[in-house]
């Protein structure tokens, strides 16, 4: 099953964005192993319209044409926050499903619109506090990294 990340927003160079890529890379080289390949990150520039929910459709329209077939994983602070086996179990059961496709979609400053939240097939949050983008991505591509060693047997998850 592919795996790629849908975020709102550009990440600029700097630590936060070398500590994901360094995430990002050890989940594109383990995941083969377990059914999991990594297909990247696909940014896309935060909405300029005035209006809040305009920005939020806007945004939902290009996780619509990015998504097409692929089951969704919403990152909102709505969500459950579930324990790294938790997440890992969640990934392996579409995979073993037969999906071919999963995305995971980071929104923007304004967050996801309802009919996104609706839409996915699970979403999830890292606690109930509010996240920078970047730190969001990081700990997303630490997470994914992670639910693959949890999946493969790897010692790198000590629970």
């Amino acid at each position: 099953m592919r795996l790629s990340v849908h975020a709102v927003g550009r990440m600029k160079a700097g630590p936060e964005r070398e500590l994901a890529d360094r995430y990002f890379g050890r989940l594109a080289k383990a995941g083969p192993a377990i059914g999991l390949d990594f297909a990247g990150v696909a940014e896309i520039a935060e909405s300029r319209a005035r209006d809040v929910n305009e920005r939020r459709r806007e945004e939902a329209a290009a996780l619509a044409a990015h998504r097409t077939d692929a089951a969704l994983f919403l990152l909102d602070e709505r969500g459950k926050n579930p324990s790294s086996e938790d997440f890992a179990a969640r990934i392996a059961a579409l995979r073993d499903e037969g999906r071919k496709h999963l995305v995971l979609a980071i929104g923007g400053p304004d967050g996801h619109d309802a009919a996104s939240r609706q839409a996915a097939d699970y979403v999830l949050s890292f606690g109930a506090q509010t996240w920078p983008h970047q730190l969001v991505r990081v700990m997303l591509a630490e997470q994914l990294y992670r639910a693959v060693t949890i999946l493969s047997g790897h010692p790198y998850h000590r629970a």
